[in-house]
């Protein structure tokens, strides 16, 4: 099995609280890909630790493309069943671009995002699930 692993340590600078963050924010403490199984595993600073399937992180990018630039403009997703991260990135002291399989770059996942993508995770899910068949998608297992 390939896995990316690394531990990360911090220096608080006031650029972190452009993201989001405050000195309370949940940081990544590690943060390691199993590129086999298609997950990321994050342990964060308060004990909580999560694995979150590549799919996941790709149909929730916070990049444009996926969000879009404003309320109403998010682009569903389809088709991300067997999407995998090719590289992690770091970004300053406040986040992580990952590098997909089908070349999607240009989301930044804040380690305030990717602590409500792990909080969250269920919810989130379903939501997804939800709007792929009211879409009239169905996901096809991965390979």
């Amino acid at each position: 099995m390939f896995c990316y692993h690394f531990r990360l340590t911090f220096i608080a600078y006031v650029d972190d609280y452009m993201s989001g963050l405050t000195p309370d924010s949940p940081r990544p403490t590690a943060i390691k890909l199993h590129q086999a199984s298609k997950l990321l595993e994050i342990h964060f600073d308060n004990d909580t630790e999560c694995m979150l399937s590549c799919e996941f992180l790709r149909v929730y990018s916070p990049s444009a493309e996926v969000k879009g630039h404003g309320p109403g403009q998010e682009v569903l997703q389809i088709g991300k069943e067997d999407v995998n991260i090719n590289a992690i990135e770091p970004v300053g002291n406040y986040a992580v671009k990952l590098v997909f399989s089908d070349g999607h770059d240009t989301g930044l996942y804040s380690w305030d995002y990717l602590y409500y993508l792990a909080e969250h995770y269920q919810t989130l899910w379903l939501e997804y699930i939800g709007k792929l068949d009211a879409a009239g998608h169905r996901r096809k297992e991965s390979k």
